[in-house]
């Protein structure tokens, strides 16, 4: 028989004082449900820390990098299912009822569906897309709230400590030991970064660096490249 779900959120932060606090408020419940809510924190000026510590179970100081710290925040953690959720992603209704059932399966990993938050009929698109392509690789992102078996995560050595990629990197790992468990409802994540920059563009520069990245160029070119681009859009 499985053991029951122990759950422990992982929500890697910097500078996300406008964000947070909301964030935290929406897993509530989760936390009354006796799960726990870690908050990884990179040295945030804005008060982020401040902010989320009466809201979640630990907050964790660690240096620069979604890996490094969804990596001490696992290290942290004591639920035996590890779940991972970018600051402006938001959980579905019936996140737990669904983790739940993944609990009871021989899945060693999953994901949610998502869904953009902005109301422009192409975001729908993007988001049919991303899930659409997720269903067929097994691979998935960030953005679609990422679960693993704790006894998985460890055995995997966790997140590659890389620039960028990490999650898909994780993913590719995770396959090979078993196929994701897809949830179906959808987190919502917020499309600023599709708005600001606009979203063929940000299409664009993402599969031109995932594709580029399956062609085996290094995390680090890409990170530059990245940052370039979104520093100039």
């Amino acid at each position: 028989m499985s053991d029951p779900l122990s759950l422990s959120i992982i929500i890697p932060v910097w500078r996300e004082a406008a964000a947070i606090t909301e964030t935290l408020t929406a897993l509530g419940s989760v936390r009354r449900a006796g799960h726990e809510v870690i908050v990884v924190d990179a040295g945030s000026d804005d008060g982020t820390a401040s902010l989320a510590r009466p809201l979640c179970d630990r907050v964790v100081q660690s240096g620069k990098g979604r890996a490094v710290q969804m990596n001490a925040g696992a290290d942290a953690a004591r639920g035996n299912v590890l779940l991972f959720l970018h600051a402006d992603t938001r959980l579905p209704d019936d996140a737990m009822t669904r983790l739940e059932a993944f609990a009871e399966t021989g899945n060693a990993w999953g994901r949610f569906d998502v869904r953009l938050s902005g109301q422009r009929p192409l975001f729908r698109i993007i988001a049919w897309l991303m899930n659409q392509r997720s269903r067929l690789t097994g691979i998935c992102t960030g953005d679609q709230a990422m679960f693993v078996r704790r006894d998985v995560f460890e055995a995997l050595y966790g997140f590659r400590e890389q620039p960028l990629m990490e999650d898909i990197e994780l993913a590719r790992r995770l396959c090979l030991v078993s196929r994701p468990f897809c949830v179906e409802s959808p987190v919502v994540t917020d499309s600023r970064r599709w708005e600001k920059h606009g979203p063929w563009r940000t299409i664009f520069l993402m599969w031109r660096l995932r594709w580029r990245y399956w062609r085996g160029e290094s995390p680090e070119s890409l990170a530059r490249e990245y940052r370039s681009d979104v520093r100039t859009g």
